[in-house]
This record gives structure tokens, sequence and C-alpha cells, in this order.
């Protein structure tokens, strides 16, 4: 019985841009473990081809890094021996090193270890995969399986994908065909002014859409901002799963660079992608539906990574006008 253990320890996005290395690993293997970080898990278990998930808060990972701690470490170094995997395959941003979590897997006794790295890993890695050009995130991700001897099952497109059934969200949006709005974003880097968005509903829902805003509880007050009497403000009111199905029954999504632009995407949603360049769209826009990219990719913040603009006016959203996202939403959800 050959049981794997595939790490991805960053933000929900990223797990759903994983979704396809995963499931090559369970076509291949008796079962899955999911390594993920506190603000992936949500998505670690909407993931096909993921039997169990392991939640630990990586140090060198984690935008709120706990200490370095032998406790800490302890709480991830027992739970993986304890398990007696039989390899793992790391899966990494491309500004991010697999080796600190390689070497905790070594110490845990893991025999084989494969991940993407630029760094010399010595004894560290088995396989040390390299990438060449500028790939889509999740084919990035695939190319490690693939490496590894793992491959897709006939009839797997290679798209992201979320685990069904999702729930009966109807009481809360009634029937599909609406567009979903969520404004914010992980990093205010990357987050359209709030103005903009609210006059982009407004403008949605008098050319007839129905509009559902979308957000998480903290997002509560920007949510009620935007939607502005216009909108369905579903802000709070939905868990990952539930958002899933949300935007599952959306003609399309309009969204930042975020977590639920990946959502979109797991679930066959386009998107009108307001997609910020302080990473590079060739590797993190909406992949596999249809997508119609704003923003000036060529902005002075381009590939910083930045999580506050560190341009003044934060001119490669804010130039972006509510009537350009309404045309985007008629070219890939059609009109009202």
């Amino acid at each position: 019985m050959v049981k794997a253990l595939v790490a991805r320890l960053d933000n929900a996005g990223d797990v759903l841009l994983t979704g396809p290395c995963v499931r090559a690993v369970a076509a291949g293997a008796d079962s899955v473990t999911l390594l993920a970080g506190p603000h992936g898990r949500v998505a670690a278990g909407l993931l096909p081809g993921v039997d169990r998930v392991i939640e630990w808060c990586a140090p060198w990972i984690d935008p709120q890094p706990p200490p370095v701690t032998a406790a800490h470490l302890a709480a991830l170094t027992g739970r993986i021996a304890a398990r007696s995997f039989d390899l793992a395959l790391i899966s990494t941003s491309f500004h991010q090193s697999p080796l600190p979590l390689a070497l905790l897997l070594r110490q845990c006794g893991v025999p084989w270890i494969g991940a993407i790295s630029e760094d010399y890993p010595g004894s560290l890695l088995d396989l040390r995969h390299r990438i060449d050009g500028d790939p889509p995130e999740a084919e990035r991700a695939l190319s490690l399986a693939e490496a590894a001897g793992f491959r897709l099952p006939p009839g797997d497109d290679g798209r992201l994908a979320v685990r069904g059934p999702l729930p009966d969200v109807s009481g809360l949006v009634g029937e599909p065909g609406y567009v979903v709005v969520h404004p914010a974003a992980s990093v205010p880097a990357r987050q359209w002014p709030a103005h903009r968005c609210a006059e982009a509903v407004r403008m949605l829902a008098a050319e007839g859409y129905r509009v559902v805003v979308t957000g998480s509880a903290a997002e509560a007050a920007l949510t009620a901002e935007v939607s502005g009497g216009a909108a369905l403000d579903l802000g709070g009111r939905t868990g990952f799963r539930e958002l899933a199905a949300v935007v599952a029954g959306a003609r399309v999504l309009v969204a930042p660079n975020t977590g639920p632009a990946h959502l979109a995407a797991a679930v066959g949603t386009p998107v009108v992608s307001l997609f910020a360049p302080v990473v590079p769209a060739a590797r993190w826009a909406p992949y596999g539906v249809p997508v119609v990219l704003l923003g000036d990719q060529e902005a002075p913040c381009r590939g910083t990574r930045a999580r506050t603009c560190p341009v003044p006016g934060h001119p490669c959203l804010a130039g972006v006008l509510p009537d350009e996202v309404c045309q985007a939403v008629v070219k890939v959800g059609g009109a009202a």
C-alpha cells in the first residue's frame, strides 16, 4: 500500500491550483494526505483525491508566522511519523523554498521526497525538479507529480476541480444565473477600490443582472458598501463550501487575484479578473475557464509581490473603470 503526502502550505487559492497534481498522485497511490496551512485548510477538504488533511502553520511561509519552537515543530513531526508515509511531494510557489519542510520530513523518516527547487538540496530531496519557462501554477505543480512518475487518469483534463456534491444554496441566492462580485483580496495591493466596485455593481444591476456580493465575516463592512442596496449582500453568510456552491451557480465572477477567482475556475465559472501585476498573470490568472483580465500589467508594481501597493494612487487597478467591468461581464457571461 503506497501512502503519499502532498504538501501545499499557503492560501486556499494555492491549494486549489495544486488540485491536478493531487489527482495525479491519487491515481497512482493508495492514499493521499494533504498537508495544508491554516489559510488553505478550507480548500484542502474540497480537493478530489484527498483522503486526509493535516493542518500546520509553516513559519517560513505563513504571513503571520508562529515562532519556531521545538513544540511547534513536534506538532507536525509527530503526526507525520505516525503515518509512515512512503513518499512526499512538496508543492511550493516560485518564491518559496521546499527545503525546510524536506528537512522535517527526513527527520520523520519519509524515505522519498520530491520538490521543485532552484537551491541545492543535498540529500534532502530524491527528486529535484526544475521548471523551464513560466507555466501556469496548476501546470507547474502537475509537472512535479509527472516528474515523480504520476499521471492524471484517463479522462481527466487537468483543470481545477472540487469534490461534490456542493450544498444547496438556493435559499440564499435563488435560481442560478446571477453575477457574483467578490470585492476583497487577501492583501490590499490586489484589491480594486471599493467605490469603483460599488459603481460597477450599480451599473450591472441597472442593466438587469441579479448581482450577489460575497465576502467573509471580516469583510462584511466592505460587502455592505459595495452592495449598496443594489445587490444581495452575502458578506459573512457563507463558508467555503457554500461559497463554492454560490459561485458555481453564477454566470460570471468578478474578483481580484484571490482565492475565490481560483474557486470559480474549479467550478467552471468564467471570471472577470481584476488582476494586480504584483505577481505575474501568466502564472496566477484563473486557470482553465474563460477569463477577461483587467488591470495594467505593466504598472510599476509589476513583480514586486507587494502586499500594500508601493505606488501612489494604486494605478494598476484604480484605472479600471466600472463600465469596462460591465463590458467584460457581457463578453464572458452574456447579456442580462
